[in-house]
């Protein structure tokens, strides 16, 4: 079947795109900041120990991004001046409030994702996640103070409804279709949708996770990655997403490829580091004339 949310639109055929200040690449970075359940899996380590509940090691393990790895991810952030557009479990307003502290004193941009990484969308009726993503987000603009515009699944899961939910309910952008590297909107039954690209190959979970690469590995994806885009942008503007996890990224042996990756692409004239909304906000006004 086909998914009917967007027609095909080879990249070399579009208008010309261009973004503020005559910039070739628009930059945003992800941090996933996630709550998880004691008694339900998630992003694991090791994946053999699939009858241990709780699997206290995975998830203590997880648990390194809030209580530690965050902070030196924001440090990191702080020092190249670059704001982060956090996708947000809307449990952590409740468990680690003073993560969402900092991030406001810090001016990042925050998303919906999802209540828990522990639990996903698929398998949900169209009530049921109508009412789930409905709670997420009101949890996020009671907890931080803003209500979020933009969304990426758990997982990056979906159902069939879930794109007409998220208009429905008010949000303007998702990350979970990974197929581009611009923005375009989607066809929704009631407002807009305009899906802003995310990424699952400069993303710490398959890089360090899935492929075992070394830190100095995900530097280089992400600068050559940079360096292709960037020749690009001459002749019409791109979107990186750098997609990051603090209990990953934010290790001592992993930050310092964070920190290495943003001085190479702050060396560069022409790159706009942009949160989420004002990439999609300029693209509806220059591009979809809105």
């Amino acid at each position: 079947m086909d998914h009917s949310r967007f027609a095909y639109s080879p990249i070399i055929d579009r208008k010309v795109l261009k973004w503020p200040n005559g910039a070739r690449v628009a930059v945003w970075v992800v941090p996933n900041i996630e709550f998880f359940l004691f008694d339900k899996g998630g992003t694991g380590w090791s994946f053999k120990r699939p009858s241990l509940s709780p699997d206290v090691m995975n998830h203590s393990w997880r648990d390194y991004g809030p209580r530690v790895g965050i902070w030196r991810m924001m440090e990191v952030m702080e020092k190249y001046g670059v704001k982060g557009t956090v996708a947000l479990n809307s449990d952590v307003c409740e468990h680690h409030a003073r993560i969402i502290e900092a991030g406001n004193k810090l001016d990042w941009e925050w998303m919906g994702h999802g209540k828990t990484n522990s639990i996903h969308l698929t398998g949900m009726s169209e009530e049921d996640e109508h009412k789930h993503v409905s709670e997420v987000r009101n949890a996020i603009t009671q907890g931080t103070g803003k209500a979020p515009r933009g969304w990426l699944g758990p997982g990056l899961d979906e159902t069939f409804n879930t794109p007409d939910i998220l208009a429905a309910v008010g949000f303007d952008y998702v990350g979970d279709w990974v197929n581009d590297d611009q923005p375009y909107p989607m066809k929704v039954k009631k407002n807009a949708l305009i899906s802003l690209p995310y990424s699952i190959e400069i993303n710490d979970i398959p890089s360090f996770v899935d492929h075992h690469q070394s830190p100095d590995a995900f530097y280089q994806m992400i600068a050559d990655t940079f360096d292709v885009l960037y020749e690009e942008g001459t002749q019409s503007g791109r979107v990186m997403a750098i997609c990051l996890h603090p209990y990953l990224i934010g290790r001592p042996h992993r930050i310092k490829a964070l920190d290495k990756a943003l001085k190479y692409l702050k060396s560069h004239d022409g790159v706009w580091f942009a949160k989420g909304a004002e990439i999609v906000d300029w693209y509806k006004a220059q591009y979809l004339g809105k």
